[in-house]
């Protein structure tokens, strides 16, 4: 019985006060803003005022009693962020994607599309693979998975230097050959 009461007074206990410090914003705790140290006429920075220290002035800093903090801090209205600086910023390259030309090989139909932001490919992909048998979908899906992406073969080596996947020549070549066309294009 004992063990209930206490069990029961303590679930109500905590859950009393999870409600009382979650029931308004800004008012479970205080945010405190520390000042950044003052240069001296000598150049030396001098400590921020604290508690114990008195302000460059020479005045004691004023302290507030925690009730008088919370309830001015629930009070007040919050503050807005400050607006972003107005000025020159460096412009941030747009990315642009480029379409290689359709190349055609004993088994089907090739076509890359890569993305570039600036002078760099961030991706490949193919827009066209030979699909005729259960073999070409396996060979395609092999050039596909290690050319393509923005981890692939592409991105990596920022060229249409690419290594020939085996059993898959004409497919590595046809997307070379999209691809080289499309980086022309890009530069």
């Amino acid at each position: 019985m004992r063990r209930a009461f206490l069990a029961i007074t303590g679930l109500a206990a905590s859950t009393t006060a999870l409600v009382v410090f979650k029931a308004a914003p800004g008012t479970g705790q205080l945010a405190r803003e520390v000042p950044a140290p003052a240069p001296t006429a000598a150049g030396k920075a001098e400590p921020a005022a604290g508690p114990d220290r008195k302000t460059p002035s020479g005045s004691p800093k004023p302290t507030r009693s925690a009730a008088g903090a919370s309830r001015s801090a629930s009070s007040a209205t919050p503050k807005r962020p400050a607006a972003p600086p107005t000025g020159t910023a460096a412009a941030q390259p747009s990315a642009s994607t480029v379409v290689g030309p359709v190349v055609t090989n004993e088994f089907g139909e090739v076509q890359v599309r890569i993305t570039v932001v600036g002078d760099r490919i961030v991706n490949a992909a193919a827009l066209r693979l030979p699909r005729r048998t259960a073999q070409s979908d396996l060979r395609s899906d092999q050039v596909d998975s290690r050319y393509s992406g923005t981890v692939g073969m592409v991105v990596e080596r920022q060229s249409a230097d690419l290594d020939t996947i085996t059993g898959a020549t004409a497919t590595s070549d046809s997307y070379r050959g999209s691809l080289q066309a499309a980086i022309d294009q890009a530069r």
